[in-house]
């Protein structure tokens, strides 16, 4: 399938589970046994996305609202919320994804899902991101404290 579709189809999924919100296991469980073509590296890869935002959804909101100046999260396309979601858990997260092609990526998904002027949103959103990985520590600390 690829990363780039992979990515896709986690986006995909996120709009989904934020609009639905449905039991969030049985939603990722389902569209990845209704997409063809996955590799047991994509469905790790959507899994592990899926699954990192939701456990690091309040560290991303946060950041998302620091860096989109006079943007709340409830105002936002949910599309666009969700991209930049995504991008900011594999900009925090993903070690093997470097911060170039998230948000390359982003802007792309933006173009192609949402209005004509989302990719300039989500790139200059992302472009103020700091470049830091987010330790596992660090993610566990915000997992405590969301609870």
């Amino acid at each position: 399938m690829g990363r780039r579709a992979s990515r896709e189809l986690a986006m995909k999924l996120l709009y989904q589970l934020e609009v639905q919100k449905e039991d969030r296991q049985e939603q990722i469980e389902t569209a990845l046994n209704e997409e063809e073509g996955l590799t047991d590296s994509d469905r790790k890869y959507v899994e592990d996305v899926v699954e990192g935002v939701y456990r690091n959804i309040a560290y991303l909101d946060e950041t998302i609202e620091k860096y989109s100046k006079g943007w709340k999260i409830n105002r936002m396309p949910k599309v666009d919320l969700n991209i930049l979601r995504l991008a900011i858990y594999e900009i925090s997260f993903r070690e093997d994804i470097p911060f170039n092609v998230s948000v390359n990526e982003a802007v792309e998904l933006a173009k192609k899902y949402s209005t004509k002027e989302a990719g300039s949103f989500i790139n200059g959103i992302l472009g103020k991101v700091p470049h830091v990985r987010v330790s596992r520590q660090e993610e566990i600390k915000a997992e405590v404290n969301k609870t």
